[in-house]
């Protein structure tokens, strides 16, 4: 007996405990719209919050309130837009497609390193150790950290940094995150300009560590017939509501710093597929 009372009370405890709550997780329960899973079902899962909102469950939840745009998901692209325009019946928006792109050129032809790094095989770790050990402090770090988040494996280690295949990448920005550097942008894929560097030494410091580094000559500036690029802070700048993709700021730069190519992302070549 001296072992059953405590048992029993401990049960009946429980029994009320477990009735308590039934009835409370009745009356409390929060519904959840019955349109939520099918919206979630429409996004494809990257979360990577390229939205604005903190995955494709925040996003499928901002949709369930009117004026949320339905154009945000990047990685989805207009295919996503439309299924969840249909669903919500709003009328569908374009969604302005992105790629990454690493500003950064100093591959082992360009530059040179200042020690030999023996550490862990991550950017964030060679950060911490003396910025890593390329000679520019501002450069890639070449440890492949964007590499690894990359859902697409559409980024790869070419002469010592960081390379986008750009008609793999599904603009994401998933790899901008993890740069511990900031070299790594995500621009509009219809892009046809980039500037690669992001070294914001003087002139004569920055040809010093890279020879394919701006020097901040502004010869782009001047060459360009739109305004569409500005050097400020020692660094070439490249706005694309601007630009007209002539090319002539990259046939101006002495260096090499900017570039002229197809940056067109895995959206484009889907769509013609």
């Amino acid at each position: 007996m001296d072992i059953l009372v405590p048992i029993l009370a401990v049960t009946i405890i429980g029994l009320i405990c477990a009735v308590g709550l039934s009835v409370a997780s009745a009356f409390m329960a929060v519904k959840e719209d019955e349109r939520f899973p099918a919206i979630r079902e429409c996004l494809p899962g990257a979360n990577c919050g390229a939205c604005g909102f903190s995955g494709c469950d925040g996003y499928a939840k901002a949709l369930l309130n009117p004026g949320t745009k339905t154009n945000l998901c990047v990685p989805g692209a207009d295919g996503v837009a439309k299924k969840l325009s249909a669903l919500l019946g709003v009328a569908a928006e374009d969604v302005v497609e992105k790629v990454a792109v690493v500003r950064c050129s100093g591959t082992c032809e360009h530059t040179k390193p200042k020690d030999d790094y023996h550490g862990i095989r991550s950017c964030a770790a060679a950060k911490l150790f003396f910025g890593g050990s390329g000679s520019c402090v501002y450069g890639c770090l070449g440890m492949g950290d964007c590499a690894k988040v990359c859902p697409q494996n559409a980024i790869g280690m070419d002469k010592g940094i960081a390379a986008v295949e750009a008609s793999l990448c599904i603009g994401c920005g998933l790899c901008a995150k993890a740069c511990p550097q900031g070299v790594i942008a995500v621009i509009p894929d219809v892009a046809r300009t980039a500037v690669l560097c992001s070294n914001r030494d003087v002139g004569a410091a920055a040809r010093k560590v890279c020879s394919a580094g701006c020097i901040a000559c502004r010869k782009c500036e001047k060459s360009c017939p739109a305004g569409a690029i500005t050097v400020a802070g020692n660094l070439a700048a490249i706005d694309y509501a601007r630009c007209t993709a002539c090319g002539a700021c990259a046939e101006a730069c002495p260096t090499g710093a900017i570039t002229r190519r197809d940056f067109s992302g895995a959206h484009r070549f889907e769509a013609e597929a």
